[in-house]
């Protein structure tokens, strides 16, 4: 009699989550940069933007562009979640002048722990700083936390960032 041959135990793999891109309404455009930040409400808005400007550009060695009707950014990757597998084009750097503050979007804040203790008086947000204006920190930390978040890939500088459940992903 022929024996039977027994198949090998099937291993359980989990389904690698789906890419899909979102169709976001923050999407880079050609409006003009220096008009929009021309436009804030006070010299001293117009000023510390322009000064932001210049670190990101340098940092970042490109040009800038406006992300909707008032995000200025720097680059453009393609970001995937590893909680939900959506993906979204985004810029790795910005900055917005808002009415209330200046708006600094670097995308997670792990790697600067220590800058933070040291910058002087600011509001974190999720991937956002908040300054009233630029003397109210030290431009050199700023500084360097612009030129090292410049050097990181987008996907790791978002991996800092609590998602939705509170749960951090670093």
């Amino acid at each position: 009699m022929a024996e039977k041959k027994s198949k090998p135990a099937a291993t359980k793999t989990k389904p690698e989550k789906k890419s899909k891109l979102a169709v976001i309404k923050t999407k880079e455009n050609t409006a003009s940069v220096e008009d929009f930040i021309n436009k804030a409400d006070s010299e001293q808005k117009k000023k510390d933007s322009f000064a932001i400007l210049d670190m990101m550009k340098k940092a970042t060695k490109e040009e800038p562009k406006m992300w909707g009707a008032s995000i200025i950014g720097f680059g453009n990757e393609r970001y995937k979640s590893p909680a939900t597998g959506r993906e979204v084009d985004w810029f790795r750097l910005g900055f917005s002048p808002r009415k209330a503050n200046l708006t600094l979007y670097f995308m997670g804040f792990g790697q600067h722990e220590e800058s933070l203790k040291k910058l002087g008086k600011y509001k974190l947000g999720s991937g956002c700083l908040y300054i009233n204006k630029l003397e109210d920190v030290d431009t050199k930390i700023l500084k360097k936390m612009i030129d090292d978040t410049a050097k990181t890939k987008l996907s790791e500088s978002m991996q800092s960032i609590k998602i939705k459940d509170g749960k951090s992903k670093s």
